[in-house]
């Protein structure tokens, strides 16, 4: 049975759910916007059962997740994301670990894979290559992919910040929805994770990242280097399976088709038929092999 933990970072006090046997390597799972840790309750029982023990974080924001200082910028950029990830396997002692995510978390999974590889021995990102081209954001995409975006738009003004604030609940079940159109979810499994949506940072962290993403608010200077790295677009070296879901209501699954490019590694990606946007829950079977696959290199 999962424990939830808590340790320090430079920059928060990050609880994290673990569980499984002592001594094997550690495989840590990221969740994404707006999810949490318990999803990846199923992932966590196969992985545990293969030899290995897991991992996960509440991003900050989320959950019991808190920036320790009052003066911190809420930021929710992908350069704080991913050395968030950094510095909690420095924290932990992991030398090196499978990391698996999704949207923000996959995100920052590619992140460490990307500029710090020596510490991942594999990488499983849901919809292929998830570093942001910040740099070329103000260049539009096909109108069918700008629709699909219209809650991060919503984000960019008062009226979406105030209805975060206010409405994160109803926001959040009609993403899971859209994103995930064949999947039936009950109340219970929403509100186990939307408890985590309560945390005092959520809307400002939320907010930065939507706005930071199409450089319209400046980042955290404290992370200017590594934004600058990842503006290269660095290409993944380690074991990678991408998995995509054919039915993602946000990012359609062909969208990934090009992103082997931004790998040099073995790389492999997987179709999941009748999966949305958030395949460890969707479909933790799939997931699962894949991050035990990954496995075989520690």
């Amino acid at each position: 049975m999962a424990q939830t933990s808590r340790i320090k970072t430079s920059v928060l006090d990050v609880a994290y759910r673990h569980s499984g046997p002592d001594g094997a390597p550690p495989v840590l799972l990221l969740h994404g916007f707006p999810y949490d840790p318990r999803g990846f309750d199923e992932v966590v029982t196969i992985v545990n059962a293969a030899g290995f023990p897991t991992i996960v974080p509440y991003l900050r924001g989320y959950g019991g997740t808190h920036f320790l200082s009052a003066d911190t910028l809420r930021s929710g950029e992908q350069a704080a994301l991913g050395h968030d990830l950094l510095e909690l396997l420095d924290a932990l002692d992991i030398e090196k670990a499978v990391l698996a995510g999704y949207d923000w978390g996959g995100r920052a999974a590619c992140v460490v894979s990307a500029l710090w590889p020596e510490r991942v021995a594999g990488l499983v990102s849901c919809a292929g290559y998830n570093i942001q081209d910040i740099p070329n954001a103000y260049k539009p995409a096909d109108p069918e992919v700008e629709a699909r975006l219209w809650y991060q738009y919503y984000f960019h003004t008062e009226r979406g910040r105030n209805g975060l604030s206010q409405k994160r609940r109803a926001i959040a079940r009609l993403l899971w929805k859209m994103w995930s159109p064949s999947w039936t979810f009950d109340d219970p499994t929403f509100e186990r994770t939307a408890a985590s949506f309560d945390n005092d940072d959520f809307v400002d962290v939320v907010i930065h990242s939507y706005r930071h993403r199409f450089g319209t608010v400046p980042g955290d200077p404290g992370y200017a280097g590594v934004e600058a790295r990842l503006a290269a677009q660095p290409k993944i070296g380690v074991p990678t399976i991408v998995l995509h879901g054919a039915d993602d209501g946000v990012i359609p699954h062909r969208s990934s088709e090009a992103h082997g490019k931004n790998f040099s590694g073995p790389y492999q990606r997987r179709v999941l038929p009748a999966v949305g946007h958030n395949p460890p829950q969707e479909a933790p079977q799939a997931f699962a092999e894949a991050v035990l696959e990954l496995c075989k290199n520690m």
